[in-house]
């Protein structure tokens, strides 16, 4: 039974790592971002190499790194965001954002959003 349950979990664990080599992801040059200003309901698109910062109304916004699926750099891209308050230096959010779900780990601010619309690449 033992011998089972291994071999099974061994065939599981095989296939989610060719999974994950189908599904490999490239690194992009930087991104374009998306700010709302709620009160304003103004929209600004920011265009950020990697490691690059900028302000955006009360926020300073950096993006850390960018990764899109092989191929595809306006695909499902994902990008790592630091976000922090400008004038109180606090940080709002530091983490992983996804373009095709920006809800599912977002930016928690009375006034701003800022999502991810894709990668940048070289070429």
């Amino acid at each position: 039974m033992i011998r089972i349950v291994t071999g099974a979990v061994l065939a599981g664990c095989l296939a989610v790592a060719a999974t994950a080599q189908e599904n490999a992801v490239e690194i992009g040059t930087g991104a374009v971002l998306r700010g709302l200003d709620k009160v304003n309901a103004s929209v600004t698109d920011m265009d950020l190499q990697s490691g690059q910062s900028t302000e955006y109304g009360r926020l300073t916004v950096q993006l850390n790194e960018c990764r899109y699926p092989e191929g595809d750099a306006a695909g499902d891209a994902f990008a790592f965001l630091t976000i922090t308050d400008t004038a109180s230096e606090t940080e709002l959010f530091s983490g992983w954002m996804v373009a095709s779900s920006p809800a599912l780990n977002a930016l928690e601010h009375p006034r701003y959003d800022v999502w991810v619309l894709r990668c940048k690449t070289a070429g």
